[in-house]
């Protein structure tokens, strides 16, 4: 960090900082009649691309192919600490969410949060034999039975 007086100090952030969070470094602001006052410091968060913040939790849309929506298998996941292999089970649909304990961010008890994959069923937008296969399969249920409709 670079102070209004042009010196450079590294400042130690504990673990699972928060946006917003203030610190106060002690003498480091300007000078007056008593010496150098205190520093105060607003920690900014920038947003990540595809990992999102929920307290201690992340949280992470995760695409996955039809193949394994419908089969289920294991899938690389990325993580904070880095990509770990994640079951999906067969028959899983958009908006299914999954929890991998401890994978979140470290909190001030020296706890960790869980990370949350919620599965994102990617369809191709055109595919003549996705199509085809669709389409025969699709005459043997009405998801919307149940409806009455």
């Amino acid at each position: 960090m670079t102070l209004q007086d042009g010196k450079t100090i590294d400042v130690k952030l504990p673990a699972g900082v928060e946006d917003g969070t203030q610190m106060r470094l002690k003498e480091k602001g300007q000078p007056g009649p008593g010496g150098a006052g205190d520093a105060i410091l607003t920690i900014e968060v920038r947003k990540h691309p595809f990992f999102t913040r929920d307290g201690d939790d992340v949280r992470l849309d995760l695409p996955i192919s039809l193949a394994e929506a419908v089969n289920g298998g294991k899938v690389k996941v990325p993580t904070v600490d880095g990509p770990v292999m994640l079951s999906i089970p067969a028959g899983s649909t958009s908006g299914k969410t999954l929890r991998l304990k401890g994978k979140g961010f470290s909190s001030k008890a020296d706890q960790r949060g869980d990370q949350f994959v919620t599965l994102m069923i990617d369809i191709p937008a055109d595919d003549a034999r996705l199509r085809e296969l669709v389409g025969g399969w699709e005459d043997t249920r009405n998801p919307r039975q149940a409806l009455g409709v």
